[in-house]
């Protein structure tokens, strides 16, 4: 009799690798050479610079005068805690206007929910520029104040001090987290709020115990992106004109065109990068353990 014929072992496709075509290699290499020498290779230059100080050579003692100062120290913190107070101030913000766009019912909220795509296309000097026409010196509100009382100036002066850049940043970064959020609260069931209703739970509860859980991927994502965007401002804080105001960006201007002291302006510009780069690595570890 003959024997069963033995079927051939199947070939192993566990941990096996497609062999990417040359062609591949090609096109893809283009692009990389442009990405290389549009971003990769100024900040190269950057670093370099930042190394070599005005009298030549190499030397690391830009980095130690940078370090020393206490306009930089100022500065850092000074950026610190306006992105972390515009940062707060979005999420608290942004989250309640989301709430009230989404599942309080007036008329033109569609309209709104529009219009928050098209001012994430404003630039950010255009907001401040506003704002300065309402409530700079001689803005309206003062000039209306000076007007009724015939005072000698207005009362609104804070758009110059560090409050008023607050509050510039909070106005124009405040969307960039309600977009995300007006996109998870759409996918909300509202069965979910109306049983919570009906079984006497208030409003603030469902809030808490229905919307906010479903709302935290879009919060985490929208405010590590606007950290990032707020650590590395410079036109809000150079159109309110807060002279008092000094962050990273601001002191790099000032080092390298009021100074001429270039290779203290990369120092400082180094730094920022590496906070930006590891503020987006934050951002994108996030994103991607939220789901968002």
């Amino acid at each position: 009799m003959a024997s069963a014929a033995v079927p051939a072992p199947a070939k192993a496709v566990t941990g096996a690798r497609t062999a990417i075509p040359s062609w591949v290699w090609a096109w893809a290499l283009p692009p990389v050479v442009v990405l290389g020498m549009v971003f990769l290779y100024p900040l190269g230059l950057v670093v370099q610079q930042s190394f070599r100080p005005d009298t030549g050579g190499t030397s690391a003692r830009a980095y130690e005068d940078v370090f020393a100062s206490t306009a930089f120290r100022e500065a850092l913190g000074t950026t610190v805690w306006l992105a972390l107070g515009s940062t707060v101030g979005c999420l608290v913000l942004g989250f309640a206007l989301a709430l009230v766009i989404t599942f309080v019912p007036f008329p033109g909220g569609k309209a709104v929910a529009r219009f928050i795509d098209v001012f994430l296309s404003f630039p950010s000097f255009l907001i401040t520029l506003a704002l300065l026409f309402v409530y700079g010196t001689v803005g309206m509100a003062n000039g209306l104040w000076t007007g009724a009382t015939g005072a000698a100036e207005g009362p609104f002066q804070f758009l110059t001090t560090p409050w008023g850049v607050l509050l510039a940043e909070i106005t124009y970064f405040t969307p960039f987290v309600m977009r995300p959020l007006l996109a998870a609260f759409s996918g909300i069931d509202t069965g979910q709020l109306e049983v919570a209703s009906s079984l006497g739970a208030r409003p603030a509860r469902i809030v808490r115990q229905v919307i906010l859980p479903e709302a935290l991927p879009a919060l985490a994502s929208g405010g590590s992106l606007v950290l990032v965007l707020c650590l590395n401002e410079f036109g809000i804080v150079l159109f309110t004109g807060a002279k008092g105001v000094t962050t990273l960006p601001m002191l790099v201007y000032g080092k390298a065109i009021l100074e001429s002291d270039y290779p203290g302006a990369c120092v400082v510009a180094v730094v920022n990068v590496l906070i930006s780069v590891g503020l987006y690595g934050l951002y994108r570890v996030v994103s991607r353990r939220v789901g968002a």
